[in-house]
This record gives structure tokens, C-alpha cells and sequence, in this order.
């Protein structure tokens, strides 16, 4: 993979990949330099119609080292040209977890039924470093600009 040489390159860590049936074998890349998300596809034919969803099955598995997270987000061409998206994105996938990734998808397209084929390319997967907090109780927290002012308080 290459990176445009006036910029530095990503910092890169390795993650275990298995396939769920070892008669087909699965493969994770991202599809340019530089990409954030690698591809998941679907092992599955799948129809999803008007506002249905459905738990995709992908034949992959991987193990992050401690540390890290893997997040689930949408395909922005699938949810713009096509009306679907990932459910819950985005999806945490913690790294003690060895099981199938499985991407919750809802079609929200209102008049067309979206149909999947084996391979083809359901969502992204971006594997991220994430702190672990300790929380600690407070009577009181302290002051900030912000304060307590929530949604809408910068303006439209």
C-alpha cells in the first residue's frame, strides 16, 4: 500500500483474521491507501425489503490486541444510493470478542427491495485504539465553559 509522500504514514497494527468456515477463506483490505475502513461483505444471498432489517452474516473473525476496538460503520454509496444502512452504527466489537462480526442492516429505502449477493460489500471495518476510564464518583464535577447547555447550544 502507498501513501502520498508529503504525509506521514498511518501508524499500523496487526489483527488476527479467521474465517468462520476454513473452506472459505475471507479476506479484510482496504480498498485505497489511506483508508480508514477495510470492507465487509456478506457470505449470504439476502432481500431486504422497505424498511426491513436483518443480521448479516460476513464469515469473518478476527482477535484485536488489548486495546483495541473494531467499529462497524456504514458504506456511505449503500446508504446513499441505495437506502440501506448499518442499524447501530456504529457496531463496537471489543477485543475479547472471537465470534462472527455480524452486521445488523435496515433497508430504508420506502419503495425498493435491496438484494445482496455473496461478496459483496455490506460495511466498513475501522479498528481504533480507546482508553479504558476508571470512574471514579463525585459529589460535584467542575466547571467548564459548556456547563450543563446540551443539544442545540451552539446555534443552528
Amino acid at each position: 500500500m502507498s501513501f502520498d509522500s508529503a504525509y506521514n504514514e498511518p501508524e499500523s497494527t496487526e489483527v488476527l483474521v479467521c474465517p468462520v468456515d476454513p473452506g472459505h477463506p475471507v479476506e479484510l483490505r482496504y480498498a485505497h491507501a489511506g483508508d480508514a475502513g477495510a470492507d465487509l461483505s456478506t457470505t449470504d444471498h439476502l432481500e431486504l425489503g422497505p424498511f426491513e432489517r436483518a443480521l448479516v452474516h460476513t464469515g469473518v473473525r478476527i482477535a484485536l490486541p488489548a486495546g483495541y476496538v473494531a467499529l462497524v460503520h456504514p458504506r456511505s454509496g449503500l446508504a446513499v444510493k441505495r437506502g440501506v444502512t448499518v442499524l447501530n452504527a456504529p457496531g463496537t466489537i471489543d477485543a475479547g470478542y472471537r465470534g462472527e462480526i455480524m452486521v445488523p442492516l435496515i433497508n430504508l429505502d420506502a419503495h425498493e427491495t435491496a438484494v445482496f449477493e455473496p461478496g459483496d460489500r455490506i460495511a466498513q471495518l475501522v479498528i481504533q485504539r480507546y482508553v479504558e476510564a476508571t470512574f471514579v464518583p463525585a459529589a460535584a464535577l467542575p466547571g467548564s465553559d459548556r456547563a450543563e447547555r446540551g443539544f442545540g447550544s451552539t446555534g443552528m
